[in-house]
């Protein structure tokens, strides 16, 4: 054996043992939902392509945390049949996703036959239907519901702030600028889309929705019903996912205005509650996974920076596209390490994970160079942006009606441009509340008069310079905000 192989194979052993020694002690899946039908066409509906997509992603994430012979393999997790207090599935109440989310767990814990078979006392077997099919509830987190039958990318957020904060954007000069300089492209799409969009609708205002209903064409509709055309090819194509890109990056995210990433400060919450409690659990909890949409993407990219160090986290990421945090170690040991020897790796993936060569890829997050950062830093950086209860989210999006009747000072922070009470404007104004408060005290003050003029025998003694009493005029309720892209 030469010195070169000599060395080749102890530097083989070296990095096998370095794998080895590293222990994944828990993650954090958020995935994209699947290929469906156009969201110009609602109800939207997960496409059998898209259901397949999740499968083969929940396979490819059961193949890396939970097989036996993975070295990704998180500690203790169940291998077989499914143990739901180490997992937890939590998806917004909208069919598309919630249909991804099913496709996705049937991968990541697949039928496991006749190992579920039970024998009941009097000795009858009872088989676990489809084969053994195991069954992994999802619990409801309340941002995101309906998004995918909506156009507009804030309409589920609930946020008044951010509304009025993604709203600001189509009054700024590059907007401004690329609707003027686009309009010819978008009106050259008229005798494809004219059954969707009207004339006035055909503009950069509604870049998304425009390329969104040419993408799913031409990945479902027949020649008949979709016939080829020198209007479109790939080159246009690629301009009109570019112009979609810019429009709903800058709709989900603006580095001096981060309120505007909602969704990515409250997924940034939910991350950092789960993993920390996969540590002080001692790691009962092991695996989280959320499904969502492409918001939660874009506005995250932004405020980790990764979308300051590359153009490609400022796209909209592909159907089945998944992010994950690992929660990793050195130690030797089988319990929870002290936090000192605990690490987090950020993944992500463009697309199905099955796709191509490339798998899960590790970046740095907030600007940092290694892919790797100590917990503590993790937990600090990540502080720093994201929304951790009910309460904090209440007064980031200056809202005070519904969930937030009772959460004290939500409104404190409240700029003039923000909506004043819930997001879609049906809460008081200030003003309101103000004539409010004068009447209920008047009326404190009349009742206190009456009751005086009952035990004193009091009355009023009419005089002709008296002509009358004012009546205040009632205050009128501000209208609700208009949230659609028209």
């Amino acid at each position: 054996m030469s010195p070169f192989t000599t060395l080749t194979v102890a530097v083989s052993l070296l990095l096998a043992d370095l794998t080895n020694a590293e222990r994944v002690l828990g993650a954090y899946i958020f995935q994209r939902h699947g290929d469906r039908t156009a969201k110009s066409w609602p109800p939207t509906k997960l496409t059998s392509l898209g259901y397949s997509q999740e499968y083969m992603t929940g396979e490819f994430f059961h193949d890396r945390y939970i097989s036996a012979n993975s070295s990704y393999k998180i500690d203790g997790i169940s291998t077989d049949i499914v143990n739901l207090a180490q997992i937890t599935a939590s998806a917004p109440q909208d069919d598309v996703i919630d249909n991804s989310g099913v496709g996705f767990l049937q991968g990541l814990y697949p039928p496991v036959g006749s190992i579920a078979t039970e024998t009941l006392r009097n000795g009858s077997i009872v088989e676990v239907p489809l084969n053994g099919y195991q069954l992994i509830p999802m619990s409801d987190v309340q941002s995101g519901s309906g998004s995918e039958d909506n156009t507009w990318l804030q309409s589920t957020s609930s946020c008044g702030k951010a509304i009025v904060s993604s709203n600001n954007y189509f009054y700024s000069n590059s907007y401004e600028s690329l609707f003027s300089d686009t309009r010819r492209l978008y009106q050259s799409l008229e005798p494809l889309v004219n059954e969707t969009f009207s004339a006035s609708e055909l503009s950069y205002k509604n870049a998304y929705t425009v390329w969104d209903l040419l993408y799913v064409a031409l990945i479902h509709n027949s020649t008949a019903s979709f016939p080829s055309s020198t209007i479109i090819n790939d080159t246009v194509m690629r301009e009109l996912l570019v112009l979609a890109n810019e429009h709903e990056f800058n709709l989900a995210y603006n580095s001096s205005d981060t309120i505007r990433a909602i969704a990515g400060m409250t997924l940034a919450g939910e991350v950092l509650t789960a993993l920390n409690e996969t540590i002080t659990s001692g790691g009962k909890s092991k695996l989280n996974v959320q499904f969502g949409a492409y918001a939660s993407f874009l506005s995250y990219f932004g405020l980790v920076e990764l979308s300051a160090t590359t153009v490609n986290f400022t796209g909209i990421p592909n159907y089945a596209s998944s992010m994950a945090w690992e929660l990793v170690t050195d130690d030797e040991g089988t319990e929870i390490p002290v936090t000192s020897d605990i690490r987090v790796r950020f993944l992500f993936h463009n697309g199905t994970s099955i796709e191509g060569s490339t798998q899960l890829q590790a970046y740095p997050l907030f600007g940092q160079s290694t892919v790797e950062l100590p917990w503590a830093q993790f937990v600090e950086e990540t502080k720093r942006t994201a929304i951790l209860s009910q309460k904090e989210w209440c007064q980031a999006c200056g809202n005070s009606t519904g969930i937030c009747a009772s959460s004290s000072g939500a409104g404190d922070n409240s700029s003039p441009n923000s909506s004043a009470g819930s997001c879609s404007g049906r809460g008081m104004s200030l003003g309101v509340a103000g004539v409010i408060g004068a009447m209920v005290t008047l009326g404190v003050l009349v009742g206190v008069l009456i009751l005086s003029m009952i035990v004193f025998g009091l009355r009023f003694v009419p005089k002709s310079a008296v002509s009358g009493m004012r009546r205040g005029s009632d205050a009128s309720i501000i209208p609700a905000m208009k949230t659609t892209v028209a």
